[in-house]
């Protein structure tokens, strides 16, 4: 009776095949790295295609753009554009005329002083906002007693601006600042309250004050190449005042040494005239010596006439 050709004959004659293991074995292995390799990207997001160029182009859109270099600004007026404001005190300048000079000074209790920056006042007598000249950071806000409420701005490069006679401050110590950004209003103080409304304004740099009428619509270089050049003409003059020293002293060692000659001659004189004086005096000694000598011969002989 023949054997009936059910699934499971089937199954052990695959069984017995020299190959069936071995693929098994394959099969599972690559189950097992397919199966891996599945777990390790789970959590990773698919990259999108790259086309050429994105290497060098990843992240320059991530954030703003920043330029590499602020534009320079050119230094203000510290008033709106519509205060109509004007220059009602001028900055006190050692080389200029009698008239500016005279317009320069400030009267407070019965005495003049010269001024150190420029105030402006609107024609119209009133209030007006007062701005940044440059941008920068708030440096100190304080109240005065004769200024009013004073604000001082640092720009970099030891550049400094000053802003006092404020009504009332719209900044604190520590805000940074653009240029024509608001800081307060124009008020009145008791120095320079002939002027009214107003406010007073400084410029410095390395802490030495400049006339603010100069550099205005100018760029901060200007101010920084004009001093710049004042301290190279200050090591000018020095470097040329220490060679007029050495001149001078070069110049009286030439005169001592050409006198010294003149010295030693008269020294010479000196001890010719001393010389002379002792042998003077040696020939009146002797002088005097012979004429003992013959007064006593003379009283021997005397002496014997006598005899």
């Amino acid at each position: 009776m023949k054997e009936e050709n059910t699934p499971k004959n089937k199954w052990s004659r695959i069984y017995r095949k020299k190959w069936f293991f071995p693929a098994v074995y394959l099969v599972v292995a690559a189950l097992l790295v397919s199966g891996v390799v599945w777990y390790q990207n789970l959590d990773k997001s698919p990259e999108a295609t790259k086309e050429p160029g994105d290497a060098a182009t990843k992240g320059l859109h991530d954030q703003d753009a920043k330029p590499v270099l602020d534009q320079e600004e050119n230094i203000q007026m510290p008033v709106a554009k519509d205060a109509n404001a004007e220059i009602v005190t001028k900055f006190f300048d050692y080389d200029a005329d009698e008239e500016s000079q005279a317009a320069a000074l400030v009267l407070y209790n019965s005495r003049y002083y010269q001024s150190k920056g420029i105030d402006l006042a609107a024609k119209d007598k009133k209030s007006f906002d007062v701005v940044a000249s440059l941008s920068g950071t708030v440096q100190e806000v304080k109240e005065d007693p004769l200024l009013g409420n004073v604000v001082v701005m640092e720009h970099g490069n030891d550049v400094k601006t000053y802003y006092a006679s404020l009504q009332d401050v719209a900044v604190k110590t520590g805000d940074n600042v653009k240029q024509g950004d608001k800081l307060g209003t124009a008020g009145s103080s008791l120095f320079g309250k002939e002027n009214g409304t107003h406010v007073h304004f400084e410029l410095s740099k390395s802490e030495q004050k400049v006339n603010p009428e100069s550099y205005f619509n100018q760029p901060v270089s200007k101010l920084l190449a004009n001093e710049a050049e004042g301290v190279s003409e200050q090591g000018d003059t020095d470097d040329k005042a220490a060679k007029d020293d050495q001149q001078g002293n070069a110049d009286d060692q030439g005169k001592t040494e050409e006198n010294s000659p003149d010295s030693s001659d008269d020294q010479a004189n000196d001890q010719s005239d001393d010389q002379v004086d002792e042998n003077s005096s040696d020939t009146e000694d002797g002088n005097a010596k012979d004429k003992d000598k013959e007064t006593s011969k003379s009283d021997k002989e005397a002496s014997k006439h006598a005899e």
